[in-house]
């Protein structure tokens, strides 16, 4: 029999972005709340102090932050004909280990979807018509407007201290800014960064096409900064250790950074590691939970934290996974059609150049993960989707954000992959190139989508979640299409050599390369119970006390980064938590 823990007003299920922004709300509110974290405790210092942090083999190449597939894995296929196999060794995605989770070594880059994103489906429809809309994929509005999210991500942007250019300020175009985005309210809570070299080639070339290039906006800190939680940010010195790595430096957005020292001295918060929560337990009649069962490391026993609510704030893949193993949603079939959670599983579409300059230097030793300098001229609004034969966009950018060794050392194709050969190439070309790449969309379909695997368990006896993706043509022609426009720019910087990598018709997913840890879906959101997992404030559609944080909710993986987006909804679900479910418990849609 599990040990049970005195029961608590809040469980939070993760301690990442999404449980310290809930975590914080809730404590505000004066209920008692525990966060369970599977990971270990880490903090700036002393666990990103220099120089152990900036250990490009620990970090960088053996992933150090990350979660190891021993600990927790998922098993992959590409269709349903295949047999999936556990992912053993990480490559395509890096879900983070510990406090802070995946916030904690991303590049911080951070946006907000374009206008059009909110609402493709309509989009697409009132324009081109539904026929132009491929018969497999799952085209979604998103239950909630980008007017109602609006002050939810100008406030995860102050709190998170993002540094970037405003573009469009209540309709007005601003210059220096991208002046495609969608009206803001404010301006960002810090300037933009400055560019290193390459970003501003890069910058001048888009404008002498008539292109329109920004500062990319990030949570990189340009100057210092004190949020509304009293958390303070230092200038980034542009070290060039931000994707991998924890900041030694207060200048990345974290939730160390931004939140966590702050919601430690709450009084009515609380949080345990090396506690893995196995499900989420559910009363008599299935319609509320009453709290979850977690396993604790250090006694090596089961635990049952008993809660009026529970919000699930794990990485977007643990969500589901636990969904699907505590019965919250119906379990989405693709055969059928049926059903939700799991259902809408989406990813993102990269590709880009790389530019050769025998007598340039870019010095590889400077950079940030936001560094640089971007277009939208090709983002989803913008595009003629009846003309170019996919729906989709990206944004182009280009800028240093480091430049390890190891893991950052283009060479021109056809240089030797070891010897004396590969070592004159690096001492040729270490420092003599620049990139240019698309950060592009991916469309959700049919056969893409999350269940419990029928063959594989855990370490506790629970079927391991099986991933079902694969590229689709829609997404193949929308990055060849980046591949023709990057091109003129590339060709305007006059390189000694150039070389791109962009999906081609009929490749397959792999996932020994990294490519991004942006895994969305699976819990969609949902203007009605049939349609997705969670309604527009992240509830549950069947279990009114559980809420559902995180890029899970994504209808379908915009062009951006998600971040920005995930901060910005929740908020949102913290706001309707105090204004409207508080007082009385229910669902509320």
């Amino acid at each position: 029999m599990a040990r049970q823990e005195k029961k608590k007003d809040v469980v939070i299920v993760g301690l990442g972005w999404t449980g310290s922004i809930i975590g914080m709300e809730l404590a505000q509110e004066g209920l008692e709340i525990v966060a369970l974290e599977r990971g270990h405790d880490q903090d700036t210092v002393p666990n990103f102090q220099y120089p152990q942090m900036i250990d490009e083999l620990k970090y960088g190449v053996r992933l150090g932050m990350m979660q190891k597939p021993r600990q927790s894995t998922l098993t992959i296929r590409r269709n349903l004909e295949e047999s999936a196999l556990p992912y053993r060794s990480l490559g395509s995605f890096l879900p983070g280990n510990g406090v802070g989770g995946a916030g904690t070594h991303w590049n911080g880059l951070n946006w907000r979807p374009m206008l059009a994103e909110y609402k493709l489906r309509s989009h697409v429809e009132q324009n081109w018509g539904a026929g132009i809309i491929p018969e497999d994929m799952q085209l979604m509005d998103y239950p909630v407007t980008y007017e109602e999210l609006e002050p939810h991500f100008a406030r995860f942007e102050r709190v998170a201290g993002i540094s970037g250019n405003a573009g469009n300020i209540n309709g007005q175009i601003i210059e220096g800014g991208n002046p495609f985005e969608a009206p803001r309210s404010s301006d960002y809570p810090m300037p933009a960064m400055p560019s290193t070299y390459d970003g501003a080639k890069f910058a001048e070339a888009a404008k002498s096409l008539g292109l329109h290039p920004f500062a990319r906006p990030g949570g990189i800190a340009s100057t210092s900064y004190v949020n509304e939680y009293g958390m303070q940010m230092g200038p980034c010195n542009h070290c060039g250790f931000c994707e991998r790595y924890g900041c030694y430096q207060y200048s990345k957005s974290s939730p160390q950074t931004a939140i966590l020292d702050a919601l430690r001295k709450k009084p009515n918060f609380s949080y345990r590691t090396g506690a893995e929560v196995l499900r989420v337990e559910m009363a008599e009649d299935g319609k509320t939970a009453t709290g979850v069962t977690y396993y604790d490391e250090a006694a090596q026993e089961e635990v049952f934290q008993p809660a009026d609510l529970v919000i699930l704030a794990a990485y977007q893949l643990h969500n589901v996974h636990l969904m699907l193993l505590s019965g919250i949603g119906q379990p989405y079939d693709p055969r059928t059609g049926q059903g939700v959670t799991g259902k809408n599983y989406a990813y993102q579409m990269n590709g880009g150049y790389t530019l050769f300059y025998e007598n340039e230097v870019f010095n590889p030793f400077i950079g940030t993960g936001a560094n640089g300098f971007s277009i939208d001229d090709y983002g989803i609004g913008q595009i003629d989707f009846g003309t170019e034969g996919f729906i989709g966009g990206s944004y182009i950018s280009s800028g240093q954000s480091n430049g390890q060794p190891i893991r950052s050392m283009p060479l021109p194709a056809g240089t030797p992959a070891w010897g004396q050969g590969w070592k004159d190439g690096i001492k040729k070309w270490y420092g003599h190139s620049m990139s240019i790449g698309s950060h592009g969309s991916h469309m959700a379909y049919r056969n893409n989508y999350l269940d419990l695997d029928p063959t594989y368990k855990d370490r506790h006896g629970r079927p391991l979640m099986r991933m079902t993706f694969n590229w689709h043509d829609n997404e193949v022609r929308m990055t060849q299409f980046m591949r023709e426009k990057i091109r003129p720019i590339a060709e305007a910087l006059k390189p000694d050599s150039m070389q791109d990598a962009f999906k081609k018709q009929g490749q397959m997913y792999d996932v020994r390369p990294y490519q991004t840890t942006h895994n969305t879906g699976g819990a969609i959101m949902s203007e009605t119970p049939d349609q997705g997992a969670v309604n527009k404030f992240s509830q549950a559609w069947d279990k009114h006390n559980v809420f559902v944080m995180g890029a899970g909710n994504f209808v379908q993986n915009t062009q951006y980064n998600p971040t920005g987006l995930v901060g910005g909804l929740a908020y949102h679900t913290a706001q309707a938590i105090r204004t409207q479910y508080l007082s009385n418990p229910r669902p509320l849609v």
